[in-house]
């Protein structure tokens, strides 16, 4: 048929039963990266078809950072009486009704759903097909009864949490990130396998609002932080009694007496009534088609290069699929690139990393951007280290939350090569590190900035200006002013 725009279609009669459809761009997966790249390209000019067999928002409204964060609310709350002693106030032990807890997490997905609804995206323009889509060759995809031919094609299908292969799993019930959250009545028990940040995430939020929880990383929690940074998220889990098992593995699962048993290294037991399995993802890409299309792939994703394009030059592939960082604002990044890409030919856009941010919202937060310690040393860096604790904070000694710091990373000439702050409110506190990354900005920028008095952000400016006291109070410096002082009138 005649190429025509969504606008024109959309006056069109309904399409028959394998109807054909021809756009500039076809879209699969309705998460975050893909709704940002329909919305951009329909609102630029573009005719946009996108495909979404399960509900529009993806992982990220429905199952992960929403409920997850909505559910860290209601924790918080929850644990605001154990700590309010300290500033002479003494309210009463939280009682938790989980199943209003239950109804606060899914109000909050439910307020934020219009905005990523098909009757919005339709307003817009787009095509929405609510159905599987299969790539049938290199430049057709197959969904809903239609053959949609589009000049490119972008593939944002997420990905969906991993079963790791311990022995009896798949016999035995248990619970992931995407079904957590239809619980109505709070576990007794609750064991978290995995200490990466969903599992420390969740555990502590369980935890807060009464469950008992134990939580099991064959590794080292947070491996990718910083050390440091970690042991500060560690005390504050077992501080409030979250059962650490850490470096061991797990031999055995089993489902026991209406509850479930889970074997340790060593042979030691524990036992609860509810499992939570957060021991990685993997991308969703099974049933693409991508043999069809031309499109490589790994179980890590689909191989991709700099500018997101797959080894079918016509398609993209852009957030948790394409094998790279497994983060909603990562799947946002990667829609800017593929929008100039696809639409202005500006195929020189490549993705860079050097600033990029990640959170864990534990409490404390642990924020990081760019480079670790470890990483820096890697890569071959003369690495300076600058440090600045909560407990020299004002701010954080008014609101008695003086746990934490910041570390940041420097190259040579002062160079900032990346920053890790733990503490109160830390992913709000991070982003000023991303610009300074992102736009090469030396230590000075950030030490001569006027930070409002008292506020936490003062931590990031004393950590830059501590790069600056060995000189400032040095011998050499004390006897140049002593000379000044002694020949200005």
């Amino acid at each position: 048929m005649e190429h025509k725009s969504i606008s024109e279609m959309s006056k069109l009669k309904p399409l028959a039963k394998n109807g054909r459809i021809r756009v500039d761009l076809c879209i699969i997966g309705a998460g975050s990266g893909g709704l940002s790249v329909a919305a951009g390209a329909v609102q630029m000019g573009a005719s946009v078809v996108l495909i979404e067999r399960g509900k529009m928002g993806g992982d990220c409204l429905n199952t992960g950072c929403v409920p997850s964060k909505s559910l860290i609310a209601a924790a918080h709350f929850a644990h605001a009486p154990h700590k309010s002693g300290a500033f002479g106030v003494s309210l009463d032990a939280p009682q938790v009704n989980f199943a209003r807890v239950h109804d606060h997490v899914h109000s909050v997905i439910g307020a934020i759903a219009p905005h990523d609804s098909v009757e919005r995206f339709e307003g817009f323009g787009v095509h929405v097909i609510q159905d599987s889509a299969k790539f049938i060759s290199k430049t057709e995809v197959q969904a809903g009864g239609h053959v949609i031919t589009a000049r490119r094609f972008v593939i944002s299908t997420g990905s969906t949490a991993a079963a790791p292969p311990i022995p009896g799993l798949s016999e035995t019930p248990y619970y992931t990130n995407e079904s957590i959250f239809e619980l109505k009545e709070r576990p007794n028990h609750l064991v978290v396998v995995g200490g990466g940040p969903i599992g420390v995430e969740l555990a502590q939020a369980f935890r807060r609002l009464g469950a008992e929880v134990t939580l099991i990383e064959k590794f080292g929690i947070l491996a990718k932080d910083e050390p440091e940074a970690v042991a500060v998220v560690r005390e504050a889990l077992i501080r409030e009694g979250v059962k650490l098992h850490e470096r061991t593995g797990i031999e055995a699962v089993a489902r026991e007496n209406g509850g479930v048993t889970v074997r340790l290294e060593g042979g030691k037991t524990i036992s609860g009534n509810h499992l939570l399995i957060a021991a990685g993802r993997k991308p969703s890409i099974d049933g693409l088609g991508l043999e069809a299309a031309g499109v490589d792939f790994t179980p890590k994703g689909i191989t991709v290069d700099a500018r997101l394009r797959t080894s079918n030059s016509r398609v993209f592939a852009i957030g948790d699929c394409a094998g790279g960082p497994q983060f909603t604002h990562v799947a946002g990044y990667h829609a800017g690139i593929v929008i100039r890409s696809a639409l202005f030919g500006m195929f020189w856009t490549k993705t860079d990393y050097s600033a990029l941010p990640w959170v864990t919202y534990s409490d404390p937060e642990l924020a990081h951007v760019g480079l670790t310690e470890a990483d820096a040393k890697a890569a071959g860096h003369e690495v300076q280290i600058l440090t600045w604790s909560f407990r020299e904070n004002d701010r954080a000694r008014a609101e008695r939350r003086t746990e934490g710091h910041a570390k940041i990373v420097l190259g040579r000439k002062g160079k900032i090569l990346g920053a890790t702050i733990v503490g109160p409110h830390a992913g709000e506190l991070i982003l000023p590190w991303g610009l300074a990354i992102s736009a090469k900005l030396p230590i000075g920028k950030i030490a001569s900035l006027i930070a409002p008095y008292p506020t936490l952000s003062e931590v990031s400016k004393r950590a830059a200006g501590s790069y600056y006291t060995p000189t400032l109070f040095s011998p050499r410096t004390r006897k140049v002013v002593r000379f000044i002082q002694r020949i200005i009138p």
